[in-house]
């Protein structure tokens, strides 16, 4: 099957936008791992989900002010 060059173009675009999305999500996570463990420690210490709540907000925005 032959494709149009217009069609190669477009599926590299896409292939290359996946790629992009996938490493944000990885550095994201990576990012806000620090807040995950924290809100575990907190949830298993106090069994309360505000705190956990809290604890993770808070963890996350000093982890992405940190990056900026």
């Amino acid at each position: 099957m032959v494709y149009s060059p217009i069609e190669l173009l477009i599926f590299l675009a896409l292939i290359a936008i996946g790629l992009v999305l996938i490493i944000f999500v990885i550095k994201l996570l990576i990012v806000l791992l620090p807040a995950f463990i924290v809100a575990a420690i907190v949830y298993f210490i106090t069994k309360n989900l505000m705190l956990t709540g809290a604890a993770f907000l808070i963890i996350a925005a000093i982890a992405i002010l940190k990056k900026l």
